[in-house]
């Protein structure tokens, strides 16, 4: 019982369905036999979904884990995939020095840290240009989901700017263990086309965060609260923030740092 309550702790749920373990590492594209990718599987757990990983011939397969009893066993049932293991916190992991080419990343991950993971990833997106996850349905849809839904929000807009999002599947509550108290869903984010943004990219995420703050108000006031007032008018003013696309929100951004005076936009 103890162990079952450390696992929730860490917003672990443990897949135990075999077949959504293969769909899972099937969802993920690889390399060749003569160059394999590097892939990245964020929380291991008991290795449900790294035995389908390692018996592909197309991918380098390396692991996070944080949980020491988790890496215990994994030492002791995969021993070949040990020196690839990592014992410690993905979110603190420097990417760019373990994986300097790129790295493809999936996993079954934490409930408690799916947002931070995706954080994580567009921080790193020209070194990661696939991912696949499962994560709690409520998230999935949200990072899927078009502008105009209540769903869509400021991961969707920060994601879809650099990655193509699919829904894959929804996965039941009954497949895990502890069994979560929702539905879980898989996604896959593939990186677009995009290498940079016509903006200041700093200044672009202020101002979707910004326009979310207040996500039932109309722009002007969600803008006014953050960066005072213009002394103009913008078209997007008079709507809210879910209605706007990646493109409107850069567009927006670029207004900005035109009609702020120089020196006074809010960087933090």
């Amino acid at each position: 019982m103890d162990q079952v309550r450390a696992k929730k702790a860490l917003g672990q749920h443990f897949l135990t369905d075999l077949n959504i373990a293969r769909k899972i590492c099937a969802s993920l594209s690889g390399g060749t036999f003569e160059a394999p990718a590097a892939v990245l599987e964020v929380g291991c757990g008991m290795g449900v979904l790294t035995q389908f990983l390692l018996q592909r011939c197309d991918v380098v397969v390396y692991g996070a884990e944080i949980d020491a009893e988790s890496v215990e066993y994994l030492h002791g049932h995969y021993p070949d995939f040990a020196p690839r293991l990592i014992e410690g916190d993905f979110l603190k992991m420097d990417l760019r020095g373990r994986f300097g080419s790129g790295v493809r990343v999936i996993g079954n991950f934490p409930y408690n840290i799916s947002s931070q993971i995706f954080f994580k990833i567009i921080e790193n997106r020209d070194l990661v240009p696939e991912c696949v996850g499962m994560v709690q349905r409520e998230v999935a849809v949200r990072i899927a989901e078009p502008p105009g839904s209540r769903e869509y929000g400021i991961l969707s807009v920060l994601l879809q700017a650099w990655y193509d999002i699919e829904y894959l599947f929804t996965v039941g509550e009954k497949v895990f263990n502890p069994p979560p108290k929702v539905k879980s869903a898989v996604v896959r984010l593939r990186r677009n086309g995009v290498r940079s943004l016509d903006c200041d990219e700093q200044l672009f995420v202020k101002v979707v965060k910004a326009s979310f703050g207040q996500r039932r108000k109309m722009l002007r006031n969600s803008l006014r609260a953050v960066f005072g007032d213009f002394g103009a008018e913008h078209r997007f003013f008079p709507m809210r923030a879910e209605q706007l696309s990646v493109a409107d929100f850069v567009e927006l951004t670029q207004w900005v740092a035109d009609n702020m005076p120089d020196g006074d936009i809010p960087r933090g």
